[in-house]
């Protein structure tokens, strides 16, 4: 093979893209390592099936999401028309498609109650933080990160005012608190968003395959996107600056994810049309 053949943007271009997919899918494990952690401290009392998933609400829904976009990908990009509307296809993905949406709206709704898990707070009262070091007590760094207390953030706590997660011996001042609780009101907004740009996507689709993608729908079709792209990157920003680099970088990496889904469904529509002039004229 000749390098000038290997060195073809478009080849270059899939492999990016596939480098995209391949990132997204290794923050599953990351996900889960930093949950696994965060769970030994808000439920320091054990884990039931029940709520699982509001300690791993972003491994499961980040598993779900990957597979969608998988989907996505083939139907947009590898498999041809003629392929996608064959019965056992169609059959295949929307049992496919059952099972994601499925964990996506579980996971969002894990979303909410980790949310409403972390208004649950009371005001602690204790004479002298620094001897409750080595007592089981946690504080906070961030939504995901409840390290031991120790010395430096007892000396970082000390005379401000307290709360703790009720039943829990995770503890934090009102701004601790306060900026935790923000990022979990960013999770739930982010995850619906995404929710809403995968049902016009769905959409999209679905009029693609019918021949019925048409400019008026498309024109609404990317206004509302537009707008939901705009929330999406308000929230990868927010995490960039308040949050931590996990939830940043696979937001990030999820925008650039659905570009190039948008991207496939541009270019299939273009493809389609050429098609469907080519045709008109051979008549």
């Amino acid at each position: 093979m000749r390098i000038g053949s290997f060195i073809n943007p478009q080849h270059i271009f899939r492999a990016f893209k596939y480098a995209v997919y391949l990132l997204v899918t290794i923050n599953i494990f990351l996900f889960f390592q930093e949950e696994a952690l965060a769970t030994a401290q808000t439920f320091s009392q054990g884990i039931n099936l029940v709520d699982i998933i509001q300690g791993f609400a972003s491994t499961i829904d980040t598993a779900a999401w990957v597979l969608l976009l998988l989907l996505f990908e083939f139907e947009t990009s590898i498999l041809d028309d003629q392929t996608l509307r064959q019965p056992r296809v169609q059959a295949f993905f929307i049992a496919l498609r059952t099972f994601c949406y499925g964990f996506i709206l579980y996971a969002s709704y894990g979303y909410i109650s980790k949310m409403l898990l972390l208004h649950n707070i009371s005001p602690l009262a204790i004479a002298d933080l620094c001897n409750q070091l080595g007592q089981g007590f946690s504080s906070i760094v961030t939504i995901d990160e409840y390290p031991p207390l120790d010395a430096q953030s007892c000396a970082t706590l000390a005379n401000q005012e307290l709360y703790r997660l009720d039943g829990q011996r995770v503890i934090g001042s009102a701004t601790d608190w306060s900026a935790i609780q923000w990022l979990a009101w960013v999770d739930v907004i982010n995850s619906l968003a995404w929710i809403a740009v995968v049902v016009i996507l769905e959409v999209d689709v679905w009029l693609q395959l019918r021949g019925r993608l048409e400019g008026r729908f498309v024109s609404i079709s990317q206004l509302i996107k537009v707008v939901l792209y705009a929330i999406l990157f308000a929230a990868a920003v927010y995490w960039g600056l308040l949050g931590d680099f996990l939830d940043f970088w696979d937001a990030f990496l999820w925008l650039v994810a659905f570009v190039f889904i948008e991207m496939n469904i541009f270019q299939w529509q273009a493809e389609t049309n050429a098609e469907t002039s080519i045709g008109a004229e051979a008549v």
